[in-house]
């Protein structure tokens, strides 16, 4: 079986191209980035090709435009296959609420997570990407019926029942990344009013939000009797409205000692 770089000159090859040109190419596109590692002289070619030499992030970029090679693709011929970083992700295990990064790929499906990691402290807000022990695949349309680049995830933590009953602890949210401008009015009821998913120096929250140019304030819901928050606009950030929930439904025992 072809390793990675018999592929690579396989495909080098298959362009008619000569070391000499590959070369001449990666010294352009480093010109273009006024970087020197994406350059790949020569002798650092043939390594790659014939001695299994691993190129370097810049190097394996200026090939893959040179050689019109999707770059995931030639990950994966050397073990790094990017739809494993969530279940890897796992091996972190953040307490804190937090939004997750992860976006969609291209397939029209998106990592879903299928089973925490028992083991994890999952009693405060945090990105759910890093508190996953193993994914799975869920259609796009079963998510949103919008541009999946849009939405991110975010895990509330056990201890945070700041938007209790409406968003319990320990539900797994859908953020709209792009309804960060903050609606101060036009909805009727608690239940319509817009929650945000915020992010401060220290940690994430839920919550519904007022703001002026001066501050922006965090209200809780009434039954967590948790007070409102002020913030200055450079103290934080809105990333985006929760636009859909997962939660389980058996009662949670609240921590001794929270409120």
């Amino acid at each position: 079986m072809e390793d990675a770089g018999q592929r690579l000159k396989r495909r080098r090859e298959e362009l008619d191209l000569r070391y000499r040109d590959v070369e001449a190419a990666s010294i352009a596109i480093a010109e273009r980035h006024k970087n020197e590692e994406f350059t790949i002289v020569i002798s650092r070619l043939a390594e790659i090709e014939n001695r299994g030499s691993i190129p370097s992030l810049y190097k394996l970029y200026s090939l893959c435009a040179i050689y019109r090679l999707d770059l995931v693709e030639v990950l994966e011929w050397y073990g790094v296959n990017l739809a494993q970083m969530p279940a890897d992700s796992s091996v972190v295990k953040p307490p804190r609420t937090h939004s997750i990064g992860f976006s969609a790929d291209l397939n029209g499906d998106v990592p879903f997570p299928l089973t925490l990691d028992p083991g994890m402290d999952i009693t405060r807000t945090t990105f759910l990407s890093r508190m996953i022990q193993r994914w799975g695949r869920m259609p796009l349309l079963l998510l949103a019926a919008s541009d999946p680049k849009t939405y991110r995830y975010a895990w509330v933590g056990m201890d945070d029942a700041s938007m209790s009953p409406i968003i319990q602890p320990g539900s797994l949210l859908l953020i709209d990344e792009t309804r960060r401008k903050v609606q101060n009015n036009g909805w009727t009821s608690l239940e319509d009013r817009p929650i945000y998913l915020l992010e401060t120096r220290r940690n994430c929250m839920i919550g519904w939000c007022t703001q002026t140019d001066k501050v922006l304030i965090v209200t809780a819901h009434p039954s967590s009797e948790s007070p409102a928050q002020v913030f200055t606009p450079d103290e934080i950030d809105v990333l985006g409205q929760v636009v859909g929930l997962a939660t389980r439904l058996e009662p949670r025992r609240r921590s001794a000692g929270k409120g």
